[in-house]
């Protein structure tokens, strides 16, 4: 087994859901210390408060991974004399990290909404609302036809070429290619100031955007020729959709009231909140996690029969209402979901990467209501 240091264990959790899947200007990433010191162990929690710091330390984490940021608006003052400034100066004192991961944990597969919709016995789950989709681009490049296959093969290694469950996809045509070196030219084929001919195949490829780094070395370190002639553009195909949200049905139809009777035991809530009448008949269910004021109407346009999601205001709950929209708002803290969720992810994940590294889920619960 490897210590892995800081870096490691997020490039590792980045993985999964990076920081491009968050919405904008969501502060997020590393917020207190430093990733480059070995971790071995870390504390999961859905809020930062002195007691989750006191159990990461008495639990001998070095790292704290949160989903609610502690640092969500700039910081006017550090002064430890309040509560969050003793926070902030007792995770200095014992060198513990605090690495926040909210939307791109909301967004991610196998993230918050995920691990709720899952929860909530969901079938045929999909996309509330799609937030990011990465763009396709294309490659045509030309080659001998004596070095197609092994360029085609090597583009294949290097991610071009795979359309949802398959990969190595290509397409080529034979044609004539034509070029005349120059003085100063080192060609593979051919003489200097003399037109050649070449049997040639245009092999086209298509990849994600984010991998066109990675395709074009492959393509320059495994073509023979001295200069590469290609050509390169970005599709409106996209891939990779993902976003915030999740939409489902349930196996069977059932009243709203015992729908939520489903969401307060299988979300451990003492109470939910609900919005529609007792008898409604629902099947199609949206949830989002946390605060889902501003989607009511995309839960309504996506057919769903009822929204769970938390903090609803008093008057988007009578917006829903005058909409249709049966609504049930379970509180923000159900989110806490997460902490057992990524334990689990990332413990798979570390293992398979022989990282020496536990993720243990907090076990203090920083839902700040009570109900008499």
């Amino acid at each position: 087994m490897k210590t892995a240091n800081g870096h490691e264990i997020i490039q590792l959790f980045e993985s999964w859901s990076p920081k491009f899947y968050a919405l904008d200007d969501d502060p997020i990433g590393l917020q207190i210390g430093q990733l480059n010191r070995p971790v071995q162990k870390v504390l999961v929690t859905l809020d930062v408060t002195l007691e989750v710091v006191q159990e990461a330390i008495d639990q001998k984490c070095q790292m704290i991974l949160a989903h609610h940021p502690p640092i969500f608006r700039p910081l006017k003052n550090l002064r430890t004399d309040s509560p969050s400034g003793e926070m902030f100066a007792l995770c200095i004192k014992h060198d513990i990290a605090v690495y926040a991961a909210h939307t791109n944990l909301d967004v991610a597969p196998g993230g918050v909404n995920d691990l709720l919709a899952e929860a909530l016995g969901l079938q045929e789950i999909n996309i509330l609302e799609e937030t990011y989709a990465e763009p396709m681009m294309k490659l045509a490049v030309y080659v001998p036809t004596s070095a197609s296959e092994d360029l085609r093969k090597s583009l294949a290694r290097a991610g071009a070429g795979k359309i949802g469950n398959y990969d190595s996809c290509s397409f080529s045509s034979t044609g004539i290619g034509r070029f005349q070196p120059l003085e100063g030219a080192n060609p593979t084929i051919g003489t200097k100031n003399h037109l050649e001919e070449v049997n040639e195949d245009k092999v086209e490829v298509v990849f994600p955007a984010s991998n066109k780094a990675k395709v074009l070395k492959a393509m320059y370190t495994h073509h023979p020729y001295e200069e590469v002639a290609f050509d390169l553009w970005t599709q409106d195909t996209k891939t990779q959709e993902q976003g915030i949200g999740r939409i489902g049905s349930l196996e069977q139809p059932m009243s709203l009231d015992a729908f939520a009777q489903r969401v307060k035991d299988r979300l451990s809530v003492p109470f939910v909140r609900i919005v529609g009448e007792a008898g409604a008949n629902i099947r199609k269910v949206a949830v989002l996690g946390g605060d889902g004021n501003k989607y009511i109407q995309k839960a309504k346009r996506a057919g769903a029969d009822v929204l769970v999601t938390g903090d609803l205001y008093f008057h988007v709950a009578q917006d829903a209402q005058a909409l249709g929209l049966n609504v049930i708002d379970p509180g923000h803290h159900v989110e806490s979901i997460m902490k057992k969720g990524v334990s689990e992810k990332m413990n798979g994940m570390c293992k398979e990467k022989k990282f020496d590294c536990t993720f243990v889920a907090s076990k203090i619960s920083t839902e700040p209501f009570r109900i008499l």
